[in-house]
């Protein structure tokens, strides 16, 4: 008689299976649901009304106003501005007009500073460092348990000279949203992982990485006398 605690065991068994199956592909349909509707909005205001007038004006298109038809036609028009933006960008008069924007907004107190630190961020994130490996693991809670972050700046502290880097902390499975910490140089693990390969990392939960990773900082180097 111990067929039922066998069920049970093989049901528990096919359920996290099953879990573990369908978590990937729930969690990757919620992002992309996230972009697309975004997206989508970003250009509601402009279709909406010229769908609005088309169909007013040639009731043969009154099927334009299906609410598919608008997000799908609010996503198509918000991807091709963005490609537009980017072959602009890559031109001198897109490079003229990119130039222009930000000096409007460094006007504008509150626009600068959110501008600003998000261009500074993703600047440093597309450029090699100089002398600092980008990305690092650091004590957190505490000394046997790290976490991945991005170096974005390497500092002094004041009085002592001692080299501080701020580190930013992205959080998992959204790694657009993180903490700010600033660590010595001496605490940090160094990695030779690209940025590519820790947004992975991040955004899988651990999932996708490599087979080995560092954990202990490298020792000290004690200057010559």
């Amino acid at each position: 008689m111990s067929h039922p605690p066998k069920l049970g065991r093989r049901l528990q068994g096919l359920f996290i299976t099953g879990l573990l199956t369908l978590l990937p592909i729930w969690l990757t349909w919620i992002v992309i649901k996230f972009v697309f509707v975004l997206l989508s909005d970003l250009s509601r205001p402009f279709i909406d009304p010229l769908l609005r007038n088309l169909s007013l004006s040639a009731p043969a298109l009154a099927w334009l106003e299906q609410p598919w038809v608008r997000t799908a036609l609010g996503l198509v028009a918000t991807l091709a501005v963005i490609l537009l933006a980017g072959a602009l960008t890559r031109r001198v008069l897109g490079q003229r007009l990119l130039t222009w924007f930000e000096a409007l907004i460094k006007r504008i107190p509150l626009a600068n500073t959110i501008y600003g630190s998000a261009r500074q961020l993703l600047d440093i994130l597309q450029t090699k460092p100089d002398g600092t490996q980008r990305v690092v693991l650091i004590d957190f809670p505490h000394t046997e348990m790290k976490t991945l972050g991005f170096v974005t700046r390497v500092m002094r502290e004041q009085g002592r000279g001692r080299e501080l880097a701020a580190v930013y902390v992205p959080t998992t499975p959204n790694p657009t949203s993180g903490y700010l910490e600033i660590v010595p140089v001496e605490k940090m693990t160094p990695t030779d992982w690209t940025v590519d390969q820790a947004m992975s990392f991040i955004i899988s939960g651990g999932a996708v990485s490599p087979e080995t990773i560092p954990f202990t900082p490298p020792p000290a180097v004690k200057a010559a006398p």
